[in-house]
């Protein structure tokens, strides 16, 4: 039965809104994270009298507004006397702020969602735009051309899309677009993509390749070395939905990668290329590596993935030298400043006429054409760079700062300290003895020249150590220059 008094929203009087404001004696206080409930239950003698559609808010404030509309603004009041689909720009404008600064959750929403969208719209604005091809909606005829010559073609011979019987199952539909054509490539019916990736991954951490020739997987191509491995991997890839970190990983935690690179003279003689896999992989870093290396043992190195092309240490005037005219930007070498010095070699810009010289000198591919295998050399040149680039000598006077901050008290601790950060492993007894006594060379060498002291431990444009002795640290960032340049930091093995 419905109560004998309560509160009735005279709705058979006069219809419209209506607002209740009910004040608890003391404050509901919700933990975080739980869920209030509100039961609303309703009843009356008269049929007019119910709440047809009821909205429920809670305040802090001391004196709420019994009518929601004394606090609208005069403005947004207007605004809504107005049909929606009548309202003039400014208007609606007026009430979507209204009602977003109405809830404080709301607004921090809508202004999280304003700097998203001005992020993508930023993004959008300094993207470079690229040409995308796209099917004909009815493709061009094509004829075969008589000896190959573009302005005869023979119209008796038309032509039309698809691939070498040889390379597609009989019996099935060729592709017929390059969409069709990129589905067949990463197929499972192809086995040749796989192997293909497989390969590189393998020739990248092993130095060379199951298949020795991985730009040729013909019949003028190597035999594979391993052919059941070969085929195992490529079906792993595929079946791990083309994962490449997760091949990799399979390859370096694998036994034929992790086992000792040392080779006996007698396995040497029988197996001079490792191609039976008795030993793990010995070689030098590739170019882009070496220097990398560098860096990270002086803890130059900047990590951050992506961004735009960066320009770092260069000799003055190779652009120059290679351009027709000077007057132009793209024909001047501007040198980077900050963070660009120091970023993964991956990201230095790259002009095709003028490779940057730091990675020709290493083996680097030139770009003119496609590479996928390239030779390692072992040249005086490269010796002459690792000792004398800036980029390898402001390297080695960080690397001899890290030293002396970061290794220990005594000389030997921090001659130890960096040869483990470029080796990754203790001097032994010998080798220590030889870092001591070139350290006692150069210090006394540096303590007697100031000018030569000051000039090393302020190369390349990173802050020097102000903090150090300049002589002290002069004569460990020439052990460290020294260490750097050995056969063994530029190795993996």
């Amino acid at each position: 039965a419905a109560p004998p008094a309560g509160w009735a929203v005279d709705g058979d009087v006069l219809r419209g809104q209506r607002t209740a404001v009910f004040a608890f004696d003391r404050p509901i206080d919700v933990p975080a994270g739980a869920r209030l409930t509100v039961r609303l239950a309703q009843g009356g003698n008269g049929p007019q009298q119910l709440i047809g559609r009821a909205r429920v808010s809670f305040t802090d404030a001391a004196d709420p507004k019994l009518d929601p509309l004394d606090a609208i603004p005069d403005a947004v009041r207007s605004a809504l006397a107005v049909d929606p689909a009548a309202r003039t720009a400014r208007q609606a404008v007026d009430v979507a702020e209204h009602f977003r600064s109405a809830d404080p959750g709301r607004a921090s929403q809508w202004h999280e969602l304003v700097a998203a969208r001005r992020q993508a719209a930023d993004l959008a604005a300094a993207g470079t735009p690229v040409m995308v091809m796209q099917e004909m909606a009815k493709p061009r005829d094509t004829y075969l051309l008589k000896r190959g010559q573009y302005d005869q073609p023979d119209k008796s011979q038309k032509l039309t899309p698809g691939l070498p019987a040889a390379l597609f199952p009989p019996g099935k539909p060729q592709p017929r677009n390059r969409l069709e054509l990129a589905r067949w490539i990463v197929s499972p019916e192809n086995p040749l993509t796989a192997r293909a990736t497989v390969n590189r991954f393998w020739q990248h951490l092993f130095g060379t390749g199951l298949v020795k020739t991985s730009e040729d997987f013909g019949l003028q191509g190597d035999p594979p070395s391993h052919p059941e491995l070969l085929d195992w991997l490529a079906t792993e890839f595929v079946r791990s939905g083309w994962d490449a970190k997760a091949l990799n990983k399979l390859l370096v935690t694998s036994a034929a990668y992790r086992q000792s690179s040392r080779v006996t003279p007698a396995l040497l003689e029988r197996d001079p290329d490792n191609r039976l896999l008795a030993r793990g992989p010995r070689q030098r870093l590739d170019a882009l590596a070496v220097r990398d290396n560098a860096l990270a043992a002086a803890g130059l190195l900047v990590p951050t993935v992506g961004g735009p092309p960066v320009k770092p240490y260069q000799p003055p005037g190779l652009w120059e030298e290679m351009a027709f005219s000077d007057k132009t930007s793209i024909d001047r070498y501007v040198q980077g400043t900050g963070d660009d010095l120091y970023r993964r070699t991956l990201y230095t810009f790259w002009k095709r006429t003028v490779p940057p010289p730091a990675l020709a000198i290493f083996d680097a591919g030139g770009r003119e054409t496609c590479t996928l295998r390239t030779g390692r050399t072992n040249t005086p040149l490269q010796a002459l760079n690792l000792l004398n680039d800036v980029t390898y000598v402001e390297s080695a006077r960080a690397m001899a700062a890290r030293a002396m901050r970061e290794g220990g008290e005594t000389a030997g601790e921090r001659l130890a300290y960096a040869f483990r950060l470029a080796t990754a492993r203790m001097p032994d007894a010998a080798e220590a003895k030889m870092l001591a006594a070139a350290l006692d060379r150069y210090l006394a060498t540096y303590r007697a020249d100031a000018e030569a002291a000051k000039k090393l431990v302020t190369a390349g444009e990173s802050k020097p150590a102000a903090d150090l002795d300049p002589a002290e640290q002069a004569a460990y960032a020439a052990v460290c220059n020294v260490i750097l340049n050995l056969d063994e930091a530029v190795t993996k093995g």
